[in-house]
């Protein structure tokens, strides 16, 4: 297996509120690298990505590009979740099928212009599927950066999603399994995203919001979710089943805000739930 390269990506360019660009530095200072090289995980770190409040998602397409032509896994540490669709462009410069499972508190499916927040970060899914702002939709040339086929949405928060939502997908073809399939079992729940989407795909990247995990029990989302009832162990059940499939290829970490945790704790829990993923 290639090794693991982690690429910083330390913006809040798309985030409800500033934090998460601290994530990469925080999880740096506990230890997120030479622990897992400790656990025996072959890991170099290509540094951060500048601190920028725009174009991130391009520099982040850039940087994943560069790391899959020398045969790297990137692990890509957010930052925000607009940072996956730069992941996915960069994937495709060399994977124009890549796949994507998409762990997640929420689905992502508001766009700009569809009377919500406005907030980028809740447009991720969108934009993948070619909705949304033109730079963003069209950031790997014309859209779709990702056929529906190719995207399995698990762990969202049904409070989070509306009846018309739901009927998109479906309509669309897209794989969708709420909080209460990751409760009820994880590693099924995985099994079903990589199901649907790896006969359609090449490699398969996995992106994570840590916002999937009820903030009653981590609480280090950017914008929390209290009373989903996922809990950290479920996540970590559920990526390791993700990841342990021959076709995974990287993970992106989003939406970690180090100043939800003034004492370090519930970042160390998060990094031992990233080794227990990763070390094999």
């Amino acid at each position: 297996m290639a090794g693991w390269v982690m690429i910083g990506v330390p913006s809040s360019a798309g985030a409800h509120h500033a934090g998460q660009e601290r994530a990469p530095a925080a999880l740096r200072a506990a230890g997120l690298v030479d622990r897992l090289r400790a656990a025996g995980v072959a890991i170099s770190d290509a540094g951060d990505l500048p601190v920028t409040p725009f174009a991130v998602a391009r520099q982040a397409a850039a940087a994943v590009a560069s790391q899959l032509e020398a045969g790297q896994l990137p692990l890509v540490v957010g930052g925000d979740c607009t940072i996956t669709l730069g992941v996915i462009a960069g994937f495709r410069r060399h994977h124009p099928d890549v796949g994507l499972v998409y762990a997640d508190g929420d689905a992502d499916l508001s766009t700009p212009d569809s009377g919500g927040s406005g907030i980028f970060d809740s447009t991720g899914v969108a934009h993948l599927l070619g909705h949304g702002a033109a730079e963003l939709a069209g950031l790997d040339g014309p859209p779709p950066l990702l056929q529906p086929s190719r995207l399995a949405i698990v762990g969202s928060d049904p409070r989070e999603t509306s009846d018309a939502e739901r009927r998109f997908l479906a309509q669309a073809g897209v794989s969708f399994q709420e909080a209460p399939a990751v409760i009820e079992d994880p590693s099924g729940a995985a099994q079903r995203a990589l199901a649907a989407v790896t006969p359609a795909s090449g490699p398969v990247v996995v992106h994570f919001d840590v916002d999937m995990i009820d903030s009653g029990d981590l609480p280090l989302g950017n914008f929390p979710h209290y009373g989903s009832g996922v809990r950290l162990q479920h996540a970590v059940t559920l990526l390791r089943a993700l990841t342990a499939h021959p076709s995974f290829a990287g993970l992106v970490l989003t939406e970690v805000n180090p100043t939800h945790d003034t004492d370090g704790s519930q970042i160390n829990r998060y990094v031992n739930a990233i080794i227990e993923v990763l070390a094999r």
